[in-house]
């Protein structure tokens, strides 16, 4: 199902880092082959974001080849605070095109008086072209990325040609609270998985609610959103008041 929303962009990077978030206690750490959707729905949301709607990534376009490099990184210690030594492995020379949609967020009622479509769309599309509201991260707070217009299939792809490649059980999301779909997911953090697979160079996200591996991991409130935050009308910040 194509959306009339939807919103088309390249993020570039030197490096990314992109991770289940479940094994990030410490230690070495290691990037997948390719972006997370939980990672790419983060970078829009730095883009533009409200809460009374939610992206869905609806798909990604791989560019450039596929290349790793090890680097040793002197990360904080968690128990005394002193300096370790670990090694990380980053994707480098990363280029992605993204297509995405966003729905509106059923779970905040309150907010149904911001549900106008053709103005958040028009805004995100803005905020695109600008290089986003807040920074970019490709993953982690190193990788620094950067935003851009981009017409989704447009261009020649380093897998264009390639007729599949599988990347196994890999970290999809986490549902939180305030975007729970069913009833297991309402009051909880849920992290999700699922079995990617590229076709010539592009991957097809599964919405969360299609999601069949999941795990609870811990309980949740919604976050609340009261009548004194401004801004839900329009950017203020920017000059870009409706």
């Amino acid at each position: 199902m194509r959306h009339p929303n939807i919103v088309e962009f390249q993020v570039i990077g030197d490096y990314a880092l992109f991770s289940d978030p479940i094994m990030r206690v410490g230690g070495e750490k290691c990037s997948y082959q390719v972006p997370t959707y939980e990672a790419l729905k983060g970078i829009l949301s730095s883009v533009y974001w409200k809460p009374t709607l939610i992206w869905y990534i609806d798909a990604v376009r791989v560019m450039n080849q596929i290349q790793t490099e090890v680097k040793g990184i002197r990360p904080i210690h968690y128990q005394d605070g002193k300096n370790e030594l670990s090694y990380y492995t980053y994707l480098k020379n990363c280029r992605y095109q993204v297509r995405a949609h966003f729905e509106w967020n059923e779970n905040r009622p309150e907010l149904a008086g911001d549900r106008n479509e053709n103005k958040h769309h028009n805004i995100a599309k803005r905020m695109i072209e600008k290089g986003g509201r807040r920074d970019v991260f490709l993953g982690t707070r190193e990788c620094q990325g950067y935003v851009e217009p981009c017409v989704f299939g447009e261009g020649p792809g380093a897998y264009d040609t390639l007729p599949e490649l599988s990347f196994g059980l890999m970290y999809h999301g986490i549902t939180y609270a305030d975007e729970a779909y069913s009833p297991e997911t309402q009051g909880k953090m849920t992290a999700r998985f699922w079995y990617p697979v590229m076709k010539q160079g592009i991957i097809t996200f599964l919405r969360p609610e299609d999601c069949t591996l999941t795990k609870p991991l811990r309980e949740m409130e919604v976050k609340p959103f009261g009548e004194e935050l401004e801004n839900f009308s329009g950017l203020r910040e920017f000059g870009e008041v409706e």
